[in-house]
C-alpha cells in the first residue's frame, strides 16, 4: 500500500457483548474511535485506526473488519493480550460494563506506527473510552500534544461513559484545550460535568477552548455548529430510526470529511452534511456507516438556521 491516510482515529476497538434474550448472547465489533475511522473511509477519504487488538477471535473480527472497511492495516496492532469487552447486559434502556483490566488496547504503543505519516494526515481524531484508561489515556494525550505542535488538526469526541468520573476532568480539559473540533451531545455534558444543565455545561466546555469548532449534538431535536461568535442550527430530518448506536460517531466523521474535502463550505453546510450523517446511520442496524449517497441525499431536506 502506497502513500499515507489523510484521517486517523487512535482509541479502542471492542466487542459488545449484547444479551438478546435469556441465556442467548450475540457479538458485534465496535468502539467509537474505530467507528469513527470507519465513517470517514465509507465517505471516501483515506483513514486508518490506530489502535490495538487480541490475536483471538474477537479481535481477528474487528481486523476482517477494519480490512472490509478499506482502513490501512498498518496502523492497527494485534498483540497477545485478552479482548476488551464491553457487556450490554440490558438493551433499554443499556446497561453495560467493560471486561479488559489488562487487555490489547492498552497496550497500544504509538512508536510502532509507520514512520511519517505524521506529515500526511490531515486531521487525527480522539476520545471514547481509551481517554479514560491507563496507562493509554496518556499515551494518547502525549500523541495528541505532539501532533498539535506539528501542526496536526485535532478532533475530540468525549463520548461519555460511567467509568468518566472525578478523574477524567483534567484529561477532559487536557483534550479540549487540544482540539480544532470538538463533538459533544447533550447527554455527553449532564455525565462529563455532573450537572443537569446541559446548556450551562456546554458553556463550560466551551470557554475551556473558545477558538475551537463544535458540533453540539441533541439527537432528534437535531444539532448546532459553534465557531467563533458565528453559530448555526440544523433540525433533524425525518426519518425511520432503526437503530442509534453510532449516530454520534458518524456525525463527526462526516463533520471531519466535510471540513477536509471542502473547506470552503461555510458552517451551515458541514453542519448539514454531519447531521444527515448521523440520521442516515439511524436506518440501519449497529454502527453501519453510511454511505455519501445517502448523506447527500437527507443533506437536501435540511435547512439551516444561522443564529447571530
Amino acid at each position: 500500500m502506497n502513500g499515507f491516510p489523510r484521517f486517523v482515529a487512535a482509541g479502542e476497538a471492542l466487542t459488545d457483548l449484547l444479551k438478546t434474550g435469556g441465556d442467548t448472547w450475540s457479538s458485534q465489533v465496535g468502539g467509537s474511535t474505530w467507528n469513527v475511522a470507519r465513517v470517514v473511509a465509507r465517505l471516501g477519504m483515506p483513514s486508518a485506526f490506530a489502535g490495538a487488538v487480541s490475536r483471538d477471535v474477537f479481535g481477528q473480527a474487528l481486523t476482517d473488519a477494519s480490512a472490509q472497511a478499506g482502513l490501512d492495516l498498518r496502523f492497527l496492532q494485534q498483540l497477545d493480550r485478552s479482548p476488551l469487552l464491553a457487556v450490554v447486559h440490558e438493551l433499554d434502556p443499556p446497561q453495560y460494563f467493560f471486561v479488559g483490566d489488562d487487555s490489547a488496547d492498552l497496550h497500544f504503543d504509538p512508536n510502532l506506527l509507520p514512520d511519517g505519516w505524521q506529515r500526511y494526515v490531515t486531521y487525527v481524531h480522539f476520545g471514547g473510552i481509551s481517554l479514560a484508561r491507563q496507562p493509554l489515556a496518556d499515551r494518547l494525550l502525549d500523541m495528541a500534544t505532539l501532533l498539535k505542535r506539528e501542526g496536526v488538526a485535532i478532533s475530540y469526541d468525549p463520548n461519555f461513559r460511567t467509568l468518566m468520573d472525578a478523574k477524567y476532568d483534567l484529561t477532559l480539559q487536557r483534550m479540549a484545550a487540544l482540539a480544532d473540533v470538538i463533538k459533544v451531545s447533550d447527554e455527553d455534558l449532564h455525565g462529563l460535568f455532573r450537572c443537569a444543565d446541559a446548556e450551562h455545561a456546554f458553556g463550560l466546555l466551551r470557554s475551556m477552548n473558545p477558538e475551537a469548532i463544535y458540533l453540539y449534538t441533541q439527537g432528534a431535536k437535531g444539532a448546532w455548529l459553534y465557531k467563533g461568535q458565528d453559530a448555526w442550527q440544523a433540525p433533524a430530518p425525518a426519518v425511520e430510526v432503526v437503530d442509534t448506536v453510532g449516530a454520534g460517531d458518524a456525525s463527526i466523521g462526516a463533520l471531519i470529511h466535510s471540513l477536509s474535502s471542502s473547506p470552503s463550505r461555510d458552517g451551515g453546510e458541514h453542519l448539514r452534511f454531519a447531521v444527515a450523517a448521523g440520521a442516515a446511520a439511524c436506518m440501519k442496524t449497529g454502527a453501519s456507516p453510511p454511505l455519501v449517497e445517502e448523506v447527500e441525499e437527507l443533506a437536501e431536506q435540511i435547512v439551516v438556521t444561522r443564529q447571530r
